[in-house]
Parts: C-alpha cells; structure tokens; sequence
C-alpha cells in the first residue's frame, strides 16, 4: 500500500521504518531532518509537508507527542482534511484523547476521508522490533483494509470496536502500567530504607508475586541508574491526565491515578520531565534522601 507517515519520533520512526522494510511505498514527514532522512535511506520518499505527504496515498498515519499536534496535522491549515483525496483511511498511532478522534472524525467524514484511531503499547524496544500491540478502533472494513500495514510494524493487532476505543484501551493500559512503576519505586525505596540490599530485593520480587513489566522497568533503571528518556515523565504524565478526564465524564471515582499523577508531577517540579517515566522513583529518594541502587553512581 502508498502509506503517508508523519512523526518520526522515538516510536514512530521505528514503526515507520518497519513499514518501508514491510515492502510498502512510504511518504514520510517530520520536522527533523535527520529522523527523515533515516526513513529515506531505507526507501521511503520525503513529502516536505504535509500536504505533499497525505495527497496521493491510500493510508495516512500519525505519530505525534500531544492531542493538539494531531487536531493541527489532520485539521488545520495546510493538513490532512485540506490535502487527502476522498476515500483515504487516516489513522492516528498516538495516544490521544477518544473525544478528540471523534471531533477528527467528524470533520474529515466530511471530505469523505475516513478515520481509525490506533495507539500502540510496547514501548520503543517493541517499536523497533515490530512486536508491539496496536489497538484500533473504527470502521472494520477499513481496518481490514490496513491490515497489511499493520502486520508490518506490529504483532498483536485488535479491533477494539467503535471509533475512540483504541484510545480507551491505551489510556486504560497506560494508568494500569503507571501505578503498577509506581508501586515499584515505593517498594524499592521501602526495602532499600529499611537495610536490605536492593539486588537482592530484586532477585526476589522479579521472581514472585510483585513481578510485573512496569516493576523490571523501574528496577532496572534503578539499579544501573540509567533515566535516560525513551518514554518519558512529561508523556506518561500526559496520557495518565487524558485517562483522569475520561474518568472525569463519566464521573467515575479513581483512587490510585490521581496519586500516581501527583508523584509525575512531583517529579516534574523537579525538573525530571524529560528522563524516563521510572524517574518517579527519584521522588521517594528524594524525600528519604537515600538512594536505591549503586551509591558510586550519579542519582
């Protein structure tokens, strides 16, 4: 398929290359030259814009770090509505708002342009090895219809439903794996403050009931004291708010997210935004000014 792809960021540049390497004609577009010209020497075809980029394919796609990144791409001037042809499947990867997919929807429906939402789980690593899972919500004639594009930079594909649900399903998934980092770097403070060696800690815990995805994360940052950003606390800390104000229409109580929210923001105020969402355990080291993991090394 003639796919277009705009955002080649630290997940969309690896699902993107892995779509060019799928065997498929890629226009790509993104404000960073180096990120384009990475895709470009595998194949793919600079737009230059995004008009240039979305006018003569079959499929758009969207990798972008906000919702208000994807209302610009596909609404406003010079962006997908205004350039697409009639009958072109947009589909946005990010993670984003269902009521935000749905205005988008509304307003490309009338160019005839039709829209999936489709955020993906799995993290750069997946991104890069084509393992991550890709929920989408949305027409499932078009969704049949991309499914080629799919298979190409993922493994666990699922039609989640009506339009919107992909995002539901993402923002549910990211706040379970949110607290569950949190609940890791509480752990990991709390044995390490009480004396037990942390390695030891975490031979045990990855090998019990409190093992999970989010706690090895955590536990591994922690332990090599690497924070360096692949998916990071500004982003985290993004999606976990898109979740609290879906639980805000439907009036639904939550009791962990809003805490786990307050300890990003914690670390935010510390200037910690931009370093890997396990940075939430430098919050518990800070209050007990005491560091889990390797003293020889730099908090």
């Amino acid at each position: 398929m003639k796919v277009g792809f705009i955002g080649l960021g630290h997940m969309g540049g690896p699902m993107c290359r892995n779509i060019i390497k799928g065997g498929h004609q890629v226009v790509v577009h993104d404000l960073v030259a180096d990120a384009v010209q990475r895709c470009v020497d595998l194949g793919a075809t600079a737009g230059g814009s995004i008009a240039n980029t979305v006018s003569e394919v079959e499929v758009v796609m969207t990798s972008l770090p906000m919702p208000k990144d994807v209302e610009a791409v596909a609404l406003g001037p010079g962006g997908i509505g205004e350039n697409a042809r009639p009958g072109t499947i947009y589909i946005d990867l990010s993670t984003n708002s269902p009521a935000m997919m749905r205005k988008i929807a509304a307003e490309l429906a009338k160019k005839d342009i039709i829209t999936l939402d489709g955020p993906v789980s799995g993290g750069v690593v997946g991104a890069e090895k084509a393992t991550i899972a890709i929920m989408v919500g949305g027409d499932r004639a078009a969704f049949d219809t991309c499914m080629p594009v799919f298979e190409s930079f993922g493994a666990n594909i699922i039609h989640t439903g009506k339009l919107g649900n992909g995002c539901i399903a993402k923002l549910v998934n990211n706040m379970v794996a949110f607290t569950n980092m949190t609940a890791a770097a509480e752990g990991l403070m709390l044995g390490t403050a009480a004396g037990i060696d942390p390695d030891v800690l975490d031979q045990v815990v990855r090998n019990s009931s409190g093992n999970s995805m989010g706690y090895r994360g955590v536990a591994k940052s922690a332990l090599e004291r690497d924070f360096a950003p692949a998916f990071t606390v500004d982003l985290a800390y993004k999606d976990l708010r898109l979740a609290l104000e879906l639980a805000d229409e439907l009036d639904m109580p939550l009791l962990l997210g809003p805490q786990v929210h307050n300890v990003m923001r914690m670390a935010r105020g510390k200037d910690q935004g931009g370093e890997n969402v396990t940075a939430v355990l430098k919050v518990y080291e800070d209050i007990m000014d005491q560091q889990v993991g390797p003293a020889g090394k730099n908090r």
